[in-house]
């Protein structure tokens, strides 16, 4: 029987050196939600992402992949990972829209092997998904901040993944398209990808996701977006330590 939670964070804690970064913390995300993972800076919703991609080994604890411990899981071309791009991309990076989407197909066939048909209409799939294969031989440094982080998103699809992972992704992106990105992101969502989105836009991201999860070093809120609105102004800022009004956008 296939195992209905794509992450199982149980009791993990990590500290650098003597700072401890997570405590405790224990987090599900089911197969088909959309999880927005919101705190303050410095709250260790970074380093949870770190622990849940294996770049970091927590303390104490375990996480679990699709039923797999991470230790020895290896699919990891099932997992997309968008990161905080829009501020480091190098706009003279000469490529193309296409090639940057290709090179997601990195760790599912290795480097250096020649892409295939099957390959090549993956790609075609991830940029149709994200609107831009009518782009596709466009150099990626003529793309705006949107569009840019679109590519990334269609990289991060080509190898075709049942989770993704987003890490701030419209850090630097033009604030008219931030609206159309989180458009972009329900409907994959409702096309039945997993995606777990770390982000500050509290007001935005309630009326998208399906479920919130608030971390501030230990979690202090998991669960719907209905449910976190009615937590109120007052005990969401005792979440984050500091004074926070939340601005729903939900109609």
């Amino acid at each position: 029987m296939e195992n209905r939670l794509v992450v199982q964070i149980e009791d993990v804690s990590f500290r650098y050196e003597k700072e401890e970064v997570l405590e405790h913390v224990h987090l599900a995300v089911p197969k088909g939600a959309f999880l927005g993972l919101v705190g303050p800076n410095g709250s260790g919703k970074s380093t949870l992402l770190k622990c849940m991609l294996g770049l970091l080994k927590p303390d104490r604890g375990r996480i679990l992949l699709f039923g797999e411990p991470i230790e020895s899981f290896r699919a990891w071309h099932r997992i997309g990972f968008v990161s905080q791009k829009a501020n480091s991309f190098n706009r003279g990076f000469p490529a193309t829209v296409e090639e940057v989407a290709a090179s997601g197909l990195t760790a599912k066939r290795g480097l250096f092997r020649l892409l295939t048909k099957e390959d090549r209409r993956a790609v075609e799939a991830a940029l149709e998904a994200v609107g831009l294969r009518g782009l596709a031989k466009r150099n990626i440094g003529e793309l705006s901040g949107g569009q840019q982080q679109r590519v990334f998103i269609a990289r991060a699809l080509a190898s075709k993944p049942d989770l993704l992972i987003l890490d701030e992704p419209t850090v630097g992106v033009d604030a008219r398209h931030v609206h159309e990105f989180y458009e972009l992101l329900g409907d994959l969502n409702r096309r039945g990808l997993t995606l777990v989105l770390v982000t500050h836009d509290i007001g935005t991201i309630t009326e998208r996701v399906t479920h919130i999860a608030c971390l501030n070093k230990r979690l202090y809120f998991h669960g719907n977006a209905e449910e976190f609105e009615q937590l109120g102004d007052e005990t969401i800022s005792r979440f984050y330590g500091h004074p926070l009004h939340v601005l729903s956008h939900r109609h």
